[in-house]
């Protein structure tokens, strides 16, 4: 009787809603037709459920919308800067910082100053625009994820973590000199949302001071890999998120971060680091390209949104919340049959495609081949992480190489859907899968050539 019940529902009440619409199937049908089967070129409005992505999606809570309204817009010194500033080193502890428009624009900054012509840059597993970057600036993106990432149906604490083995014999045998620096994306997003443990990031910064490279963290979903540490590895059970987040960026040089995620805000994102020297390249090109260091091509109140989000992602009900949200869609998937990437992730439930469509094969695109499908099916939006995103075109050849896994994302939204919005997803996938026999795959007809995926367009075969 004095016990609490095993879970409780969110920590936060619906203060305002957003109306919105289930197209008639008919309807549906013609619209991803005339996008090409790209669910991007897709109007919000024609969509009913969005789970496209979960970057810029939250709903803001109203103490980030106060401090929207309350701070001053300046071009330079806004009270909202130093407001980010103050939570940034509260929270991530590095010495510099400067705003900017969201994650990949610090990306931009960063790799355009440090990436060289013919240099690697080793990661767990590149996202896409960090792998974009990467090659933009003529650079050589490595993924050196442990081999388990790669088996969807294994269950395993830490799949998102860096192979510091292959790390280490990587660096041997192309030198440190060509490696301008090794970054760990937090959670590791490819990999299906997998969390990187304690362990790997302490093993990870180990090897790159010894070989005198420096480290930096894609602190996209740093708070939801907190609290897979707090929950999963031993001894952090009784540590606050705050404390694991301090621990987590001690060991790094710097990090990039979009505040679209886990500052809950709709725009927004930074670039870290201690090196002084190197803050002030940075800074100089923030200056160019997006805006003065106090501002970093942001309306200010979006910094002010930033530093209070930056608190209420720590806060540990929220995060429980967050995660249990996403373990009880998952299990709705599973119960239905549906092959899913195990263990669920914290930000999103990936689809196994190649499992899901067996029957189309991976130069069918069969992940963008689902996501179209489920589209028509339920008016649901997700993502297509696979051979569209991924996929390569061997330069000798000529042939095209399809990514290594064939993933549906279904990214959540933040405090932005309720369970039963998540059922309807559910049931709708799982209504999908018994006739997954009847799923067409696709012939791609445009792809540019970084991230292809976002303009790509497609034919339906047969």
């Amino acid at each position: 009787m004095d016990e609490d019940p095993p879970w409780q529902p969110e920590p936060f009440k619906i203060k305002m809603i957003e109306k919105i619409n289930l197209r008639p199937r008919e309807r549906r049908k013609e619209l991803i037709e005339k996008s090409g089967y790209n669910v991007f070129m897709l109007n919000s409005e024609d969509v009913f459920i969005d789970l496209l992505t979960d970057s810029g999606t939250s709903a803001m809570s109203d103490t980030q919308w106060a401090g929207m309204i309350e701070t001053s817009q300046a071009y330079a010194g806004s009270p909202s800067y130093y407001s980010l500033e103050k939570a940034m080193k509260d929270i991530f502890g590095f010495k510099h910082f400067v705003p900017v428009h969201q994650g990949r624009a610090a990306e931009n900054i960063l790799f355009s100053t440090i990436v060289k012509e013919g240099s690697y840059v080793p990661n767990n597993m590149h996202f896409d625009t960090t792998e974009a970057n990467v090659l933009r600036n003529k650079g050589n993106p490595v993924n050196l994820v442990v081999d388990e990432a790669y088996d969807t149906a294994k269950i395993a604490p830490f799949k998102g973590n860096m192979d510091v083995g292959k790390l280490e014999k990587f660096i041997r045998e192309k030198t440190p000199a060509k490696i301008p620096l090794i970054m760990v994306t937090i959670t590791n997003n490819s990999a299906g949302g997998q969390p990187v443990s304690m362990k790997n990031i302490r093993e990870t910064s180990a090897v790159a001071k010894k070989y005198g490279v420096p480290f930096f963290i894609d602190a996209c979903r740093f708070a939801e890999n907190c609290y897979f540490i707090k929950q999963r590895e031993e001894g952090y059970k009784n540590r606050s998120l705050k404390e694991i987040a301090n621990e987590v960026f001690s060991y790094a040089d710097g990090c990039t971060f979009s505040g679209k995620k886990e500052a809950l805000t709709n725009i927004g994102g930074m670039l870290c680091t201690n090196d002084g020297e190197l803050f002030r390249e940075l800074k100089n090109l923030t200056i160019t390209i997006e805006g003065f260091t106090t501002y970093g091509g942001l309306a200010c109140r979006e910094l002010e949104a930033m530093a209070r989000g930056l608190y209420e992602v720590i806060d540990e009900e929220y995060q429980a919340y967050r995660h249990r949200q996403i373990e009880h869609f998952a299990a709705l998937l599973r119960q239905g049959g549906v092959p899913i990437v195990e263990p669920p992730g914290g930000h999103a439930v990936f689809v196994d495609a190649k499992k899901f469509l067996s029957h189309i094969p991976a130069e069918q695109f069969p992940a963008q081949a689902l996501t179209a499908q489920l589209y028509v099916e339920s008016g649901v939006r997700a993502v297509e992480i696979g051979s569209s995103c991924f996929g390569k075109t061997d330069e000798k050849t000529g042939e095209f190489v399809p990514a290594r896994m064939e993933l549906m994302r279904l990214a959540i939204p933040r405090r932005t859907y309720t369970d039963n919005h998540l059922r309807y997803v559910a049931e709708s996938l799982i209504r999908l899968y018994k006739k997954r026999q009847q799923i067409k795959g696709l012939r791609r007809v445009y792809a540019s050539k970084l991230l292809p995926h976002f303009t790509a367009k497609f034919e339906q075969i047969g």
